[in-house]
């Protein structure tokens, strides 16, 4: 502990040195820097961000519209320390502070805890939803186990939708644009201060971005999308509130652009930026459970939520939550036409969760107790599709002077099973599954305190105590090839149907410390040390003779040290936050040759870095903001963390920044002109670790604009829109499952999308 104290000391000395940033550090409301005083419940009770002694950023949806983000992915590109790789919404990887919560498996916990009106739903292949009609959107960053629950190992995201509100009101929303893409959304709002109700929806539909050249496959990255969201809320008295929010969350998305550069088309050479040629396997329907490559997905979730002030300074609190998804995605992995790497993944699941908190707010002290029980069921099933003598040839080359694909784009690897059986077989299909699976229970408790000491300084500490059993099964049907009589993929082990199964049962106590001390009315600095943990992960596979192979990944630890400034003096608002962060056990996903993805250690990692946030407000209608952040940070560049020592963390990048300025004037006549250009950048990333150059993208900058005129005080509005306004090329993700089989795959991000929307409010 004496080295960490060190570490802290040194940056208390290091932000006590920067004076100018005291006199703008500000609020840390807007993330884009609205300049608004936004109120947030990151401490499970109502502050004002500036006075929350951690590094939060919060944005309205006032804020979300004025700067055209209507995804969570777009979002993070306005947030220092935060980066979103939206692969499909069945695949998101969340980075907070460069650390990457993505993993599909059942059997592994996340890293980021996403919260939904008070209830984690972190589970990756049920997490990601539509924003539309929300009150705000809070990233804390930093292990916050003792507020969020033990997925908030490095951070936070809390999404928290419009609740209904007493009267009448409603908004529409309709758009169009390039890639013959359609938007209709909205909400109507009734009821009075005892009883009101809301609804809203969104929906949204998009021609794929990426030609594909297969005659039996649609265009790639094609979107459509629907969420719907019903709220009710019961005030029978001032001292009593009932909140019930039922939402569905749909997607029918195309495939995924998994584009090889090794593996030509009839168009030249593989080129992630050019057409791809995916055409999946041809019993898709049978053996992958669907006849498109693609993501069918519903995810149905349930919040009930009691908030009672059962005395003078006293408040009870019980959130309830249930959340069910259902998805099924086809990708052709290996990036070609031919019939070579064709996977499925089925990811079923459900989620439970009950907490009850009892809050106090006193004149010298405020403060919460309680507990939470979790429990969740899912399973992630893999079927694979193949047809023997092209899998054969394309991975080992057997037949000389035969490729895979010759350069005009023909699947010449298809000839490999007439040749390999003289001409007694053409095609022999082949296919595979194994599932992973996952039933974990957790039990807490936690006690969180605040002592105001003086008008000047609060102290705070927290701890929650985690009890959890988490069980682990594994399944797969391998059978022999025809023709090698060996399973096709080298390492696919058959357990012929049986399920394996084990579990273990572990416990934690997770603390943290903060002091907030106001220099003056318009200036905070605050302290911070927390203990977050990754659970640690039950991975079961199978032996070489279908036996149980258990192999117990021990719990990911992260100690942080961070201290900053936030403030509001005129016209000037801004924050500052330096941190330094230690991990032991590092957890990392590595995908082995036989395509399935394992949970491994690395060793230790350690991560120092800086995030800043201003915001200029010179007239009432302009306001001129930027951020940006650095993070130094990878595993541990020592022997005893073997291939991965001195790797960078994957996805993310050193610096990160984003900037602009927001006008909204009125013209007379009960009009207004507004917009809001913006530019947003973002260093060199790597998307694996081990780290390789060609598993890579350099830094990408992007420009984006929404602007627009209201009318009749700002009932009707028209608005343009355009992101990636250069049409800059750049890769969403690389490597993937194809890497693992020796030819990557890179995935193109979106190039440039533009548009107009007609909003009416009423």
């Amino acid at each position: 502990m004496t080295r960490r104290f060190q570490i802290l000391s040194m940056l208390l000395a290091s932000s006590a040195a920067i004076p100018a940033m005291a006199q703008t550090a500000a609020p840390e409301g807007d993330s884009a820097g609205a300049g608004e005083q936004i109120i947030v419940t990151a401490q499970k009770i109502e502050q004002r961000a500036m006075d929350v002694p951690i590094t939060i950023s919060a944005v309205s949806g006032k804020r979300m519209a004025e700067i055209g983000v209507s995804d969570l992915d777009e979002l993070s590109n306005y947030i220092p320390g935060l980066n979103i790789q939206e692969q499909s919404a069945n695949n998101p990887g969340i980075v907070i502070r460069g650390i990457t919560s993505d993993s599909g498996s059942a059997q592994q916990a996340p890293r980021v805890t996403l919260y939904y009106n008070g209830v984690d739903i972190s589970r990756s292949r049920g997490s990601y939803q539509d924003i539309y009609d929300m009150e705000r959107i809070e990233v804390i960053k930093g292990p916050q186990a003792t507020l969020f629950g033990t997925a908030s190992a490095v951070g936070a995201i809390s999404m928290i939708s419009a609740r209904p509100k007493p009267g009448f009101s409603a908004e529409l929303n309709a758009g169009y644009g390039n890639y013959d893409s359609k938007l209709l959304s909205g909400f109507v709002n009734g009821g009075s201060d005892k009883v009101a109700g809301r609804i809203a929806f969104a929906w949204k539909k998009r021609d794929g971005y990426v030609k594909n050249l297969s005659a039996t496959q649609d265009d790639l990255y094609a979107r459509d999308q629907l969420g719907v969201r019903g709220s009710l809320r019961l005030k029978p008295t001032e001292s009593f509130t009932a909140d019930l929010i039922l939402t569905y969350d749909r997607q029918r998305n195309s495939g995924t652009p998994f584009v090889s550069l090794a593996l030509p088309t009839s168009e030249g050479p593989g080129n992630p930026f050019g057409s791809a040629n995916l055409s999946g396997s041809p019993l898709s329907a049978s053996v992958l459970g669907g006849k498109k490559l693609g993501l069918h997905r519903d995810v149905y979730d349930a919040n009930l939520t009691f908030a009672w002030d059962i005395a003078d300074d006293w408040t009870l609190t019980m959130v309830n939550g249930y959340r069910q998804f259902d998805s099924n995605e086809l990708f052709d992995a290996d990036g070609s036409a031919a019939w070579y790497l064709e996977f499925g993944e089925e990811a079923k699941g459900w989620q439970a969760s009950h907490e009850t908190r009892f809050s106090y707010a006193g004149d010298h002290f405020r403060g919460s107790f309680g507990w939470n029980a979790f429990r969740e069921k899912n399973h992630q099933r893999v079927p694979f599709s193949t047809e023997e003598g092209t899998y054969i040839q394309c991975a080992t080359r057997l037949i000389p002077g035969l490729a895979c694909i010759a350069a005009d784009g023909t699947v010449t690897a298809s000839q490999a099973t007439a040749i390999l059986t003289n001409g007694a077989a053409t095609v022999i299909p082949y296919s595979s599954v194994y599932e992973n699976q996952g039933k974990n229970d957790s039990y807490s408790m936690f006690a969180d305190g605040t002592w105001l000491a003086s008008p000047s300084l609060e102290l705070t500490a927290g701890i929650r105590a985690l009890i959890e059993k988490r069980r682990s099964g594994y399944v797969t049907t391998v059978p022999n090839s025809v023709l090698s009589g060996a399973p096709l993929i080298p390492g696919q082990i058959n357990t012929n149907g049986r399920v394996l199964r084990t579990q273990g049962s572990f416990a934690a106590f997770l603390p943290r410390f903060n002091i907030l001390y106001r220099f003056s009315p318009e200036l905070n600095g605050f302290a911070t040390v927390s203990k977050g943990r990754r659970s640690p992960t039950v991975n079961l596979d199978a032996t070489a003779g279908g036996a149980a192979r258990i192999s117990r990944i021990a719990e990911e630890n992260v100690w942080n040290y961070e201290v900053g400034l936030k403030g509001n003096s005129g016209i000037f608002s801004g924050s500052l936050g330096v941190y330094y962060q230690t991990y032991d056990n590092f957890q990392v996903s590595v995908v082995g040759s036989d395509g399935v993805a394992r949970t491994m250690s690395a060793g230790t990692a350690s991560n120092l870095g800086v995030e800043a946030e201003v915001a200029i407000q010179p007239t009432s209608w302009l306001n001129i903001f930027a951020n940006g952040g650095y993070i130094d940070g990878g595993i541990d560049d020592k022997e005893a963390n073997g291939r991965f020592a001195g790797d960078q963390f994957r996805l993310q990048p050193k610096f990160q920044a984003a900037a602009g300025f927001t006008i909204d004037a009125p013209i007379g006549n009960g009009m207004r002109v507004f917009a809001t250009p913006s530019v947003t950048y973002r260093s060199k990333i790597y998307f694996e670790v081990p780290n390789t150059e060609a598993i890579s993208q350099d830094g990408v900058t992007l420009v984006n604009l929404r602007a627009g005129v209201s009318f009749a005080d700002g009932h009707y509005e028209i608005s343009g829109f355009m992101r990636n306004a250069t049409n800059k090329d750049y890769l969403l993700d690389a490597g993937n499952t194809g890497g693992a089989f020796g030819i990557p795959t890179y995935i193109p991000a979106e190039p440039r999308f533009y548009g107009v929307q007609l909003t009416g409010r009423f």
